[in-house]
């Protein structure tokens, strides 16, 4: 497996696991699924904006903690784009690597 694909991994890791703390606190339900086309935010999204904040910064800490990467998701960037990087778990697990790959650069 390539380094893309291991960051992606780990993205996708950091997601998930960030769902399962807000998981943590819904009734059985209302449970988030864990796959790449559950939206996040804006419509179809089953989250509120404070869990969708949860979710960005336990993203941030798992990054963080697993590859000692510090990463900030919501950033001037992020809320500039014409579409959300926070739209579903694709679309962020792509913008979290693309923050791994910039801060590796830096």
């Amino acid at each position: 497996m390539d380094a893309g694909n291991d960051k992606r991994r780990e993205a996708l890791n950091a997601i998930y696991f960030a769902m399962d703390q807000i998981n943590a606190e819904r009734s059985s339900d209302k449970l988030l699924k864990k796959e790449e086309t559950t939206h996040l935010f804006g419509i179809g999204a089953n989250m509120d904006s404070l869990e969708l904040v949860t979710l960005v910064l336990a993203v941030e800490s798992r990054v963080s903690n697993q590859l000692g990467v510090a990463v900030t998701l919501a950033d001037e960037k992020a809320m500039s784009q014409r579409n959300s990087p926070f739209l579903t778990v694709k679309t962020l697990a792509d913008y979290v690597v693309t923050k791994i790959e910039e801060s590796s650069r830096d």
